[in-house]
């Protein structure tokens, strides 16, 4: 990808690429910018355990979850091998991750506050191999890739390497494998399919209407499948939707008093327990309403 800097109406000039000297710029950059850039918290660096050293341990707030993000300058690693190490690790010792977050952040998290089946690790790098996109690209792998690059006039760009929608399962290849078998049992990747396999082709048909126009609202909208929900996200969730029996629930990811709604279709779920974000919340069973809906989900954009 080539960036560009408009300097008139008709003329352009390429952004040339300034590389990172050390693995340690990366770091810090993402450090200090860890909420804007993946919407985590950081909970420490340069995170030690049993002989092994985490560049960054993060915590998601959503997902209740670690994440644990390693920097790659150098293209000669296996990031499978070494993301099913740390997933291992981390599985492994469970309680030294809750002791560093409830120490470094002054907090009382338990061991039940944690959601460790979706646990992840982060790998990022200014490019990976086309062997490391390809050895990533299994729809319930546990590892991400995420690639940066600094230009000319301090503009960064980031950029998470989505998997293909054809990707198949890592299940078979880990069978074979004890310890890697161990934590593809404990560590769920949560997909469109988890959420709609079970549901008749009502509920999928009306969740397609819905997908569709959500993510047309705006340029960048991302789905990403959590346990109990499907997020639509840009740069931070706007919605929400639950697969119901007969229909979806769908969540609206603004503060009660935040959202005009003059027909009054959205119930207020401020002060009920709820899945998804957000204190609005909606069923749908058809798209009678759907033009009124977008209108309602856009104000959190």
């Amino acid at each position: 990808m080539h960036l560009y800097n408009l300097k008139s109406k008709e003329s352009i000039s390429i952004l040339r690429e300034k590389p990172f000297k050390l693995e340690r710029e990366i770091q810090s950059l993402f450090e200090n910018n860890l909420n804007e850039l993946m919407d985590l918290q950081l909970v420490k660096s340069e995170f030690s355990i049993k002989n092994k050293r985490i560049d960054t341990l993060a915590y998601d707030t959503q997902s209740n979850a670690f994440i644990i993000i390693e920097y790659k300058r150098s293209k000669n690693i296996s990031v499978v091998d070494q993301g099913f190490t740390y997933l291992s690790l981390m599985l492994e010792n469970k309680a030294d991750f809750i002791v560093e977050y409830n120490e470094t952040l002054k907090q009382n998290l338990k061991r039940t506050d944690v959601d460790w089946s979706q646990t992840r690790v982060v790998f990022v790098s200014t490019s990976f191999t086309e062997n490391q996109r390809t050895a990533t690209n299994f729809k319930d792998i546990a590892i991400e890739l995420w690639e940066v690059k600094r230009y000319e006039n301090n503009l960064i760009s980031v950029n998470q390497i989505k998997k293909s929608k054809s990707a198949e399962s890592i299940k078979p290849i880990t069978s074979s494998n004890t310890q890697l078998e161990a934590v593809t049992k404990e560590i769920k990747v949560y997909t469109e399919e988890f959420h709609l396999d079970s549901y008749p082709d009502k509920v999928k048909e009306i969740y397609e209407i819905y997908k569709e126009a959500i993510l047309n609202l705006a340029d960048d909208i991302e789905l990403e499948p959590k346990k109990l929900y499907i997020a639509f996200k840009k740069d931070k969730n706007i919605a929400d939707i639950v697969t119901l029996k007969k229909g979806i629930k769908l969540f609206i990811n603004l503060q009660k008093g935040k959202l005009e709604d003059p027909k009054n279709l959205m119930r207020d779920v401020s002060n009920t327990g709820h899945w998804g974000n957000g204190d609005y919340e909606l069923v749908i069973t058809n798209k009678d309403n759907l033009e009124y809906i977008l209108y309602l989900i856009k104000q959190a954009i």
